[in-house]
């Protein structure tokens, strides 16, 4: 830890006081949120002469709060804003939420069921909207509290809602124009149905869980072997009451003889069964006959389409058997299963022992139970040609995918992409602007458009991915011509998860490329007369994972809150926890030490500062390179490296390596190192012109370090420079360049060569004290020669980083190392008589001992279960490893040490 000077000036004094005794993030942090506010820091000028920058942020859902995921996003985002505003950009980030269709209609819902003891059919239309609307002034806020809470430095004049009118009239614009392109079309297709919710929803909302089931021989035909029948399986009996065929490969000679023939339906006598050839049936599985439901699964409606064959819907829209004309209408499909096997097993048609069978089911993420594959009218959107010019712009570089390992995975989506159901059988949401006359006519009405007198709305709602993906120029104003579109459109870069890579990133992409097609005075042309893309680049991070690398998930219990890091540890904690994680496209594990780890950095930081100030450190340029100390030219060198390679991961998306940079040259240099020497340079009383100088340096640096490290850790990094420079706020200072750090000067190879041979000087020689058991605090004798190693210049240094005096004329050595430094080798004798209780160390060996033993032992055991190494990430394997090299070693000094003092 930084140690405070003890003998300072008064004014140095007053200095330091400007900053408090302790580094309490809980006592400044909103204070200093709600200042840049107040500031107009982060409110974006469309006017302004500056280059424009711009990210929308990805929308929450109004009834959402921040989880880790939201927590990487915004630290990632934040950080972008932040820099190029100190680079000079007129930053424009944007936020705004998701009306979240389902997800907020559930959650009316529930309350007013439990409130009112009502549902929302005991309500008309326009009454549960106004609900719903109460419950989103009341309880929609908390995400926006969160997001201030650790800093986003959005522009909230400018926040949207994607129920606002403006997106409304956006949402009702790319409808009709899709209409009228005839993208959008009526059909009745297989989608995922909500019994629950009673509504279609999107594969995004389907999580698939491995249930027990039971697995049903059914026999269809003649209860006579010698007669036609054939035998198949299911795990849902009751859907045999759709049942319209049973499919056989063609090349099966067992049922070559059924092919083109008919079988009675056992309960149904409007049905027949057409057993048909197929190549999809695998014949080695079970019987090599499938019954074929089209109206209630995938592959079969599949199948249906192929054969043309009939699609009766066997169930209401509530998940109960309705139109089959059986005893099992009116029965939940899950009282029907049992109703049905008994029904069958009366029949003599169960032909095995009904037996458990786990398997995958898809269930609704939203309401829990099982989703039922249902056949429905919906509406849909024609993705052909949509698809293409998403796939287009990738591949032409009009949009840039960071990392480019993640573009294949992209078109794998959109050069297979499937018509899109935008349709949903909800109340909350963009209700389709379709419109039905008296005598069957159809219209689509555009937002300055009025339906005549006598037509009825349709009424679905739209998806709420398709509000979502006019978002980067919605927000901005468009269908209309907005001084926002021309200086801040086409968004600068969007930063997600690779996991929605499909569901909304491609659907933006189709849909902005789209709307520029068709309003290219708008929304501006692209390159090479392409259409305009929505975001010119595209970064994709990871998962957060917890630190052992799985999912995090209710169910588990290894959820983290990133608000409970705010309020322990910090926001600076949590935004540099995630930022020195945050590799492209891959997976971040965190856990407690992670944040506790970033708490002790930020305290390092205020630490430093403190102590800087507290010796009269300043920021008013640099004195003549010249009159620069060895560290004092290191230290600059050093700061432009860093500098300069922060910037070029920066540009590249690569936030883990930047931050990880600024942290070893912070703590290891800059604090550890510098510092310490900077205390020998700098006298106790007095002024020295190597003092002054240093204490320039100092200041000048720190200066440097703290803008750097400013957009991962925003509040710490205000409350420091403001305090050194005493200047307006660090948000609308500059970036640094290379004039801030060395300027542009060559790097003093020597000064960094004898810098570097103290540094591992003084670590050999704080190594080998410790093994003598020299306590860290006392000082000893010791010779070496200083002239022989070059660094005469650095011994006062030296001698006061490691506590050793000046030997006396009767020096008398009692123990001695080599220490090699580049071509010379050089012999410490140290004069350690006296300072060691031999039984007290051997004592403390032997307790360190059996420490570092029960350590490889541990570490021996995990990398020696095969298990483990199997299922554990890479990242967690290397850190053991690493645990485990570091116990030998310790093993090995310490057994050493022993017999020494044997």
């Amino acid at each position: 830890m930084v140690s405070v000077t003890e003998q300072t000036t008064e004014s140095n004094h007053d200095r330091a006081d400007k900053l408090p005794r302790t580094w309490d993030p809980k006592a400044v942090e909103a204070e200093l949120y709600q200042g840049w506010v107040d500031a107009g820091y982060f409110t974006a000028d469309p006017t302004s002469k500056k280059p424009g920058y711009s990210i929308v942020l990805p929308p929450p859902n109004v009834t959402g709060q921040l989880h880790m995921g939201h927590a990487l996003d915004h630290t990632l985002m934040d950080a972008l804003a932040r820099r190029k505003r100190m680079q000079g950009f007129e930053v424009l980030w944007l936020p705004g939420m998701d009306h979240a269709g389902i997800a907020t209609q559930s959650k009316v819902e529930a309350m007013l069921k439990e409130s009112e003891g009502r549902s929302r059919y005991d309500y008309d239309r326009e009454e549960f909207i106004e609900k719903v609307w109460e419950w989103k002034r009341r309880y929609g806020g908390t995400i926006t509290s969160q997001m201030r809470a650790i800093g986003d430095s959005v522009d909230w004049s400018r926040e949207r809602f994607t129920l606002d009118e403006g997106l409304s009239k956006a949402v009702q614009t790319i409808f009709k124009k899709l209409y009228d392109a005839d993208m959008i079309y009526q059909a009745n297709r297989l989608v995922n149905w909500s019994p629950v919710l009673e509504t279609a929803v999107s594969d995004i909302e389907v999580v698939y869980k491995d249930v027990e089931g039971e697995l049903v021989s059914i026999r269809y035909g003649s209860l006579n072997d010698d007669e036609p029948h054939v035998i198949v399986a299911t795990t849902r009996v009751e859907t045999m009451l759709g049942d319209v065929a049973v499919a056989v490969h063609p090349d099966d000679e067992r049922y070559r003889d059924l092919v083109g023939t008919t079988l009675p339906h056992p309960f149904r006598g409007d049905l027949t069964l057409q057993v048909i050839a197929d190549d999809y049936v695998d014949p080695e599985f079970g019987s090599g006959a499938v019954k074929i439901t089209p109206a209630h699964d995938p592959n079969d409606y599949a199948m249906g389409l192929r054969h043309n064959l009939d699609m009766p819907v066997i169930m209401d829209k509530t998940g109960h058997i309705d139109g089959t004309g059986t005893q099992f209408d009116g029965l939940s499909r899950e009282e029907a299963r049992v109703r049905v096997r008994e029904a069958l097993a009366e029949q003599g048609r169960i032909v095995k022992e009904v037996r458990p069978y786990i398997h995958s089911v898809g269930h609704s993420e939203r309401s829990g139970e099982a989703i039922e594959p249902r056949l429905s009218l919906q509406w849909w959107v024609r993705v052909d040609e949509l698809a293409a010019m998403s796939g287009d712009a990738i591949r032409e570089g009009d949009t840039t995918i960071h990392p480019k390992s993640l573009e294949p995975r992209y078109f794998d989506w959109v050069d297979d992409m499937h018509d899109w159901c935008i349709s949903r059988q909800l109340w909350w949401g963009h209700r389709i602007p379709i419109w039905y006359g008296p005598d069957g006519e159809v219209i689509c009405v555009g937002p300055d458009e009025q339906a005549p007198e006598g037509y009825v709305q349709d009424p679905d709602v739209l998806d709420t991915w398709f509000s979502s993906a006019l978002w980067p120029f919605s927000t901005m104003g468009w269908p209309e011509r907005t001084p926002e579109l021309e200086k801040f459109y086409p968004t600068s870069v969007l930063v997600t998860a690779y996991d929605i890579l499909f569901f909304w990133v491609a659907r933006m992409m189709m849909f902005g490329t789209f709307a520029a097609k068709t309003t290219p005075e708008i929304l501006g042309e692209g390159r090479n007369g392409r259409p305009q893309v929505p975001f010119t680049d595209l970064f994709l991070h990871g998962l957060v994972r917890d630190e052992h690398g799985k999912k995090m998930s209710k169910s588990l219990g290894n959820g983290i809150d990133p608000m409970d890091w705010v309020d322990n540890y910090g926001a600076d904690a949590l935004r540099f926890t995630l930022a020195r994680g945050a590799n492209p496209g891959v997976d971040l594990p965190v856990g407690e030490d992670s944040a506790q780890s970033s708490r002790n950095f930020a305290t390092k930081l205020f630490n430093a500062t403190r102590f800087a100030l507290m010796n009269g450190a300043v920021s008013e340029g640099l004195p003549e390179r010249s009159t620069l100390t060895d560290a004092d030219r290191w230290i600059l060198d050093r700061l432009e490296q860093v500098r300069a390679g922060v910037d070029s991961y920066l540009d590249d998306y690569q936030f883990a390596k930047a931050n990880e940079a600024l942290y070893q040259f912070a703590w290891n240099e800059f604090c550890d190192w510098y510092l310490e020497i900077a205390k020998v340079q700098i006298p106790r009383e007095g002024t020295t012109e190597r003092g002054e100088t240093t204490r320039r340096v100092l200041g000048h640096v720190l200066d440097a370090l703290l803008r750097l490290l400013h957009p991962a850790m925003p509040f710490v990094t205000e409350v420091l420079w403001k305090a050194l420079t005493d200047r307006e706020s660090i948000v609308v200072s500059s970036w640094p360049s290379i004039a801030d750090t060395n300027g542009g000067a060559e790097v003093d190879t020597d000064a960094e060569r004898r810098i570097t041979d103290v540094v591992k000087l003084v670590t050999e020689i704080r190594r080998f004290r410790s093994d003598q058991g020299v306590r860290p605090s006392q000082k000893v004798p010791a010779r070496l020669d200083f002239a022989a190693c070059d660094l005469v210049d650095l011994e006062d240094a030296v001698r006061s980083l490691v506590r050793i005096e000046e030997p006396s004329a009767d020096f008398q050595a009692s123990a001695s190392l080599e220490v090699r430094l580049g071509a010379a080798t050089i012999t410490v004798e140290l004069d350690t008589s006296g300072t060691v209780d031999v039984a007290a160390e051997r004592k403390r060996l032997e307790k360190d001992l059996a420490t570092a033993e029960k350590e490889l032992e541990t570490t021996g055991k995990k990398l020696g279960n095969d298990a483990f190494l199997s299922k554990a990430p890479d990242a967690v394997v290397d850190k053991i490893r690493h645990r485990q090299r570091i116990a030998r070693e310790e093993v090995e000094r310490i057994s050493k040490r022993l017999q020494e003092l044997n």
